[in-house]
């Protein structure tokens, strides 16, 4: 599968890193543990078999939209086949739109039945994820919200990139020239 995703203005993920370190130190599942050099905070959009030509070239109109200025809204929990600890990341209108044009894409040229349902405009929850774990309710502890430092007032997403989950490799996704 190769992931769609957005990455975060310096001063933001060194805000997440910071989280994850808290997260960390306090024994508790965290992306710390992640140890791929390719392991930064992101958001990903959408997950697809192959990035055809076609969907390359939408993604490439995708990519001249950056950057993109976006709030975090709190800490979110989810808990589906995994449990997630994540911050959320406020759905206005334009990022919902940038979302959507991906989406478009990528199922434009995928297999029928190929896609996250995660992923879907009508299901998709945008977040940085902080920690996560096979462990059902290992975020529910009270005391989470006090360990993670504030997320920035102001982030902006500022690279697209995909991530091809077989081998391992990372692709910067850029406008057309």
């Amino acid at each position: 599968m190769r992931t769609v995703e957005l990455l975060l203005d310096e001063t933001a993920e060194l805000a997440v890193r910071e989280a994850w370190r808290r997260l960390a130190d306090a024994g508790l599942p965290s992306q710390a543990r992640h140890r791929s050099p390719t392991n930064s905070p992101h958001v990903t959009l959408a997950a697809c078999p192959e990035l055809t030509a076609p969907i390359r070239w939408e993604l490439a109109e995708v990519a001249a939209a950056l950057p993109l200025p976006v709030r975090f809204t709190g800490v979110i929990r989810f808990e589906r086949p995994t449990s997630v600890l994540a911050w959320a990341l406020d759905l206005d209108a334009t990022l919902a739109g940038l979302h959507r044009r991906v989406w478009e894409a990528v199922a434009s040229d995928s297999p029928p039945g190929s896609l996250s349902p995660f992923h879907d405009p009508a299901h998709w929850s945008p977040h940085i994820t902080l920690g996560r774990t096979r462990r059902a309710g290992a975020f529910t502890d009270r005391r989470i919200p006090g360990l993670l430092p504030a997320p920035p007032l102001s982030v902006r997403l500022t690279t697209l990139r995909s991530y091809d989950t077989e081998t391992g490799a990372l692709e910067v996704l850029r406008p057309r020239p």
